[in-house]
């Protein structure tokens, strides 16, 4: 089927389509949904298209052909075309082993998470920024080896990915499930196994957030529903800690960070997420990403034993010490 009827059906059946409400008459977003069709999506948008938010329909056929080989390998056991994941996802190694990886069951036409600034890229680094990331690559230089447990990211020690690094899309674990009740709504991420609890107020009538000195990995939220959306904004972060990439990676982010994010149940499969991350000692500009989230059968949210089964710090670290005393003889 052409790219554009595929598009032209799925409008078709949206618009004939009943948005769920909850018994007390709240939209309905509860249900289990994943990332997993925007894998493989740049989180910055490559300079060849331009400001293009969407691929063309060539453009399109080349991904999902790319797309249809890793699916292929995760369903025969075989670990996945090796140039896809250099392109898409930095790997510079092989990567996971099927067991471990995902793929998109419907491929994005997305060209970029990132879909504000309109060139689909992070804004400027303000000097403080700037000087942040300066200092964590000359860090990164003198150091061969980590020296301790805080060398290695909050995600490796099995601590946290914060807000966006939990909901962006990565090989594995993009689940996202969804509770609501009278007056508040739960999101429980995969990984590694985050639960926010958003009290739900009337947007004229919010609660306050937590007193400043109150301040955690995955911040304060409140949420409020502006129509069929629910909003919710989180603020209370501990800064210098985690960063705004995939797995709470990449700069890292102060503790003036406010995350205003958005969901919109569009389909009986989709919610679209949208994040507006704002961190005026950080970035110049506030900046927004944007990808649907997705039901598919037989989906489910399994254990996550990350802590309790964690051997990578204790590995790395001996590891490093043993490479330092063989330099020594």
């Amino acid at each position: 089927m052409p790219a554009a009827t595929a598009v032209a059906q799925t409008k078709a059946a949206a618009s004939n389509w009943t948005r769920p409400r909850t018994e007390w008459g709240d939209p309905d977003l509860q249900g289990v949904w994943t990332s997993d069709d925007s894998i493989g999506v740049p989180f910055e948008r490559p300079k060849r298209y331009g400001n293009r938010k969407l691929l063309t329909d060539e453009e399109y056929a080349e991904r999902a052909q790319e797309n249809s080989k890793i699916s292929r390998s995760v369903q025969a056991g075989a670990n996945p075309h090796v140039g896809y994941w250099e392109e898409h996802q930095g790997v510079d190694a092989e990567p996971y082993s099927s067991n471990w990886t995902e793929y998109a069951r419907q491929t994005s036409r997305q060209t970029s998470l990132i879909v504000d600034p309109e060139g689909g890229h992070l804004p400027p680094l303000t000097l403080q920024g700037l000087k942040q990331r300066l200092d964590a690559i000359a860090a990164a230089r003198k150091k061969t080896q980590p020296e301790s447990w805080e060398d290695l990211s909050m995600h490796a020690r099995c601590i946290t990915r914060g807000v966006l690094g939990s909901m962006l899309p990565v090989l594995y674990g993009n689940g996202t499930e969804i509770l609501q009740a009278p007056g508040l709504v739960v999101i429980r991420n995969e990984i590694i196994h985050e639960s926010r609890i958003v009290p739900i107020d009337p947007p004229d009538n919010p609660r306050p957030h937590l007193p400043e000195e109150i301040r955690t990995y995955m911040g304060d939220s409140r949420g409020h529903w502006e129509g069929d959306m629910l909003v919710v904004e989180t603020t209370n972060f501990i800064g210098g800690r985690l960063g705004i990439g995939e797995n709470g990676e990449g700069i890292k982010y102060s503790d003036d960070l406010r995350l205003v994010e958005r969901f919109k149940r569009t389909s009986d499969r989709a919610i679209q997420y949208e994040v507006t991350v704002h961190d005026p000692k950080i970035f110049t500009a506030p900046w927004t990403v944007a990808f649907p989230i997705n039901r598919e059968p037989g989906y489910q949210i399994f254990e996550y034993a990350c802590h309790e089964g964690n051997y990578a710090m204790t590995n790395v670290l001996s590891e490093a010490r043993a490479a330092e005393k063989a330099a020594e003889k």
